[in-house]
């Protein structure tokens, strides 16, 4: 491994064709993965029961909390360095072994402090076994940084799709056996180490840790600048389980925790795959001096595009969903999903904003942002968790559009781009999402009298022919554009 083979490859001339494959291995190999874990889950689901997934919920809040100090910005600041060396690869995995040795230590050893916290002493068993996460992530970070520096994701989407398999049959396994919230526990250590494996040996990693950390100042800056900004991504994300987790019973921690997962499933499963992508491709252009905006503008209708519909459908029919897929013990989701899915659209908008401003290798807007939402965010949770699971759904439709108005007052300047264009953009998709919503309310009374399945069928086969007609109808020319992305539609996608 040299100088030269860390540089990003390939011909400026190719770069629209080098990311229009890197974002239909990336994306296309997270579906496939979500599609075999989602048909997993639901068989899991139906084996275990809400208290299972509220236990799991607690736990995972502690992990999260622990997880911002794993140092995955100092492997991300290799992404938009002008050249790499092997020196510079070497100190990144040596930070890397330090911070997760000391985070699998320090989580084994605060454990019992949780359990206590949450009055539930198996808390403490399961953190102490999730500990074994933080030693692959060194194995995980730095291969990922190096293989999306070169655009290269065919490497990554197959390790990600054979981590997704041998997940779901670990968690389905044990779950079929009867170990009840030791399959949740099991199934996420058996992804992160094969995922661990598998990317170590697609990156070709044999690099030597070093420990003699000077001359790596701006790796750290960098890399701590994004630490920080994940911390505070940790509060605002992880706040509700933390404050419901004392007031709620696990029973209702479980609903609730399960309707957010499912309302996540666009934001947290697919929305970062785009955004591993949309990283390095702005830092190409923002390392050739061209501006960012007109390609932040574009990815971000073509992302509202799928975001938008699929969120407004999901609270639509989120009752016969519900009935469908997760059975009688769980009815009490419906109105939780049904009125968190409504903020997420302008989550899945604040999202995007940060590949592009950090793009030129400054992570302070990103920073800020997450700040902003570190205060936000459990500030309504705050308020909401008195009012019951509803009172959380209430926070997160108060929040969510409170947080994307500080992202765009933010991020905006910062990549040239102006609110008008960006609300321009964005235009066709709320239209063609009105005319869906419209389209799927008169269908429901129709429908109503028919099975569960039937109904969530037929409601979705209707909204999206409708939302699809009025697109096609309304603005072709963008139909055209997102049609050029599928693969083998020629070279001007």
């Amino acid at each position: 491994m040299n100088q030269t083979t860390l540089a990003a490859d390939g011909p400026a001339g190719g770069f629209a064709d080098r990311v229009r494959s890197a974002v239909i291995w990336r994306w296309g190999s997270q579906v496939l993965s979500q599609l075999v874990t989602w048909a997993v889950t639901i068989i899991i689901v139906r084996l275990l029961n809400p208290h299972d997934y509220g236990l799991f919920a607690m736990t995972q809040a502690v992990l999260a909390a622990f997880n911002f100090l794993n140092g995955y910005g100092f492997a991300t600041s290799l992404i938009p360095a002008d050249r790499v060396d092997q020196r510079q690869v070497g100190q990144v995995f040596g930070m890397l072994l330090l911070a997760n040795g000391a985070l699998a230590v320090a989580q084994f050893l605060a454990a019992p402090f949780a359990a206590s916290y949450y009055g539930q002493p198996l808390v403490a068993d399961m953190l102490r076994l999730q500990a074994v996460v933080f030693l692959t992530t060194p194995f995980i970070a730095l291969p990922t940084a190096l293989l999306s520096r070169r655009l290269d994701f065919r490497s990554q989407a197959r390790t990600n799709f054979a981590s997704a398999f041998v997940g779901a049959g670990v968690g389905l396994t044990l779950a079929l056996l009867g170990y009840g919230v030791w399959a949740l526990v099991w199934a996420p250590i058996a992804i992160f180490a094969t995922r661990a494996l598998g990317l170590t040996l697609a990156a070709r990693m044999l690099v030597k840790p070093v420990f003699d950390f000077r001359g790596a100042g701006q790796i750290v800056r960098f890399g701590s600048a994004l630490m920080v900004s994940q911390l505070f991504w940790i509060v605002q994300s992880q706040a509700d389980i933390v404050i419901a987790g004392r007031s709620f019973s696990t029973h209702e921690l479980g609903l609730y925790s399960e309707s957010l997962f499912v309302a996540l499933i666009f934001t947290g499963r697919f929305l970062p795959p785009l955004n591993e992508v949309a990283f390095p491709a702005y830092a190409e252009l923002a390392k050739a001096g061209k501006p960012i905006a007109p390609a932040f503008l574009k990815g971000v209708r073509l992302i509202m595009l799928a975001t938008a519909p699929l969120y407004i459908g999901l609270s639509l029919v989120a009752g016969p969903l519900i009935e469908t897929m997760f059975g009688p013990k769980w009815l009490g989701m419906i109105p939780i999903l049904s009125g968190l899915a409504l903020a997420m659209p302008a989550m899945a908008l604040q999202l995007v904003c940060s590949p592009a401003t950090n793009a030129p290798g400054e992570a302070r807007s990103y920073m800020l942002t997450n700040a902003a939402g570190a205060v936000i965010m459990p500030v309504c949770f705050l308020i909401g968790v008195g009012y019951g699971t509803q009172g959380l759904v209430a926070s997160w439709q108060v929040a969510a559009p409170l947080l994307l108005a500080v992202t765009l007052a933010v991020s905006l300047p910062r990549i040239g781009a102006r609110l008008i264009d960006l609300v321009a953009a964005l235009v066709p998709v709320a239209v063609c999402c009105a005319v869906m919503a419209a389209a799927v309310t008169a269908l429901r009374w129709e429908v109503a009298p028919l099975a569960a399945p039937l109904r969530l069928v037929l409601l979705a086969l209707g909204g999206a022919a409708a939302y699809f007609a009025a697109l096609t109808i309304g603005w072709p020319g963008i139909v055209r554009e997102a049609w050029a992305l599928s693969p083998g539609r020629g070279r001007k996608a």
